[in-house]
């Protein structure tokens, strides 16, 4: 048997967890069609090696993702801490309708995300964006109450302003924020990151290889698949903006090279060195993914290496918004 170096830990909040999660969402919507199969061996995998963080949300193939991961836990209930989100509606054809957070919807859908994964309660549960002008209290005066009842462990945010994090946290204790985080994604490092880490609140960096496009797999708009993948819908996925965008990843190639990584596992490491209240959570489908993922907790950056990689590629590198109009609004509220 094959024996791995044991993940190091993190601590989100009063949590402390394996440094790096696995984030499901491609394993039942929004890019090309997934193999059930291979994304329910695939989850079994990460718990083998450690992994305890597995994240999802009900708007995930409308309910799908939720009811795969429930497949895939399991009988390994007591070895996973299992995320999901609220807030985020989509329509029966998977359109989006905007962000909701009254309490009986939260409620409501608390009660089916908890029937679709078969389990009794949730570890972390977030809070999915924030709509513009949303009193957040109500809905984490909500997320409390479930708490008090013993369905939820955790709160959590997703895409949210400093602002709405303070006051949120004044309501009840939040365990962390997940939001967009990469060398592809640095907003959250304006005010947020030090808001954050002011409230002795974690960060889940969700997307940490920008949708895939730091995989250095991603050269042409054909690489993306079927129409039906939603990174054809990202305006930085979309030309012109994509062959400019490329130049960031070509800058990496050479540091990766140094230190014998790929470039994918050299901007995973970059966020493991980003500080001990950072869980990335890389998402995936396939068990030989995986593995190259979690390679990244175990690579070593020096002060300077991580200055480098950032000088490689400074936020002025990346061109196009990270998503169209209507859910750019929906963020940073």
């Amino acid at each position: 048997m094959t024996t791995h170096t044991p993940l190091p830990t993190r601590r989100l909040g009063g949590l402390e967890l394996p440094a790096q999660g696995l984030g499901c969402l491609g394993m039942s919507s929004f890019y090309a069609p997934a193999d059930p199969a291979e994304a329910v061996l695939t989850v079994r995998r990460a718990i083998e090696r450690g992994v305890t963080l597995l994240d999802t949300a009900d708007v995930q193939g409308l309910g799908e993702g939720e009811r795969l991961l429930g497949k895939a836990v399991a009988g390994l209930r007591d070895q996973v801490l299992i995320s999901t989100k609220v807030g985020l509606e989509r329509n029966r054809d998977g359109q989006f309708l905007g962000v909701r957070g009254d309490r009986e919807y939260i409620r409501r859908r608390c009660h089916d995300s908890l029937g679709r994964l078969g389990v009794d309660h949730l570890d972390l549960y977030v809070k999915h964006w924030a709509a513009p002008g949303e009193h957040i209290e109500e809905a984490v005066g909500a997320l409390a109450e479930l708490v008090a009842e013993g369905k939820i462990r955790h709160l959590c945010l997703s895409e949210v302003s400093a602002d709405t994090v303070r006051r949120a946290h004044a309501v009840h204790p939040i365990t962390a924020v997940q939001s967009e985080w990469s060398l592809w994604s640095r907003g959250i490092e304006a005010e947020v990151l030090a808001t954050c880490r002011e409230l002795g609140i974690g960060i889940i960096a969700s997307c940490p290889l920008g949708r895939g496009f730091l995989t250095d797999r991603i050269h042409s708009t054909a690489d993306l698949g079927p129409a039906q993948d939603f990174r054809h819908t990202l305006p930085r996925f979309g030309e012109p903006n994509l062959s400019r965008n490329l130049a960031a990843v070509a800058a990496l190639r050479p540091l990766a090279a140094e230190h014998g990584v790929t470039v994918a596992q050299l901007a995973l490491a970059w966020l493991h060195h980003r500080g001990d209240d950072v869980v990335p959570i890389p998402g995936t489908r396939s068990r030989g993914h995986l593995e190259e993922n979690l390679a990244a907790a175990q690579v070593e950056l020096s002060v300077q290496d991580c200055a480098a990689v950032e000088a490689a590629v400074p936020p002025t590198a990346v061109h196009g918004a990270r998503y169209a109009p209507f859910l750019m609004q929906l963020v940073d509220n």
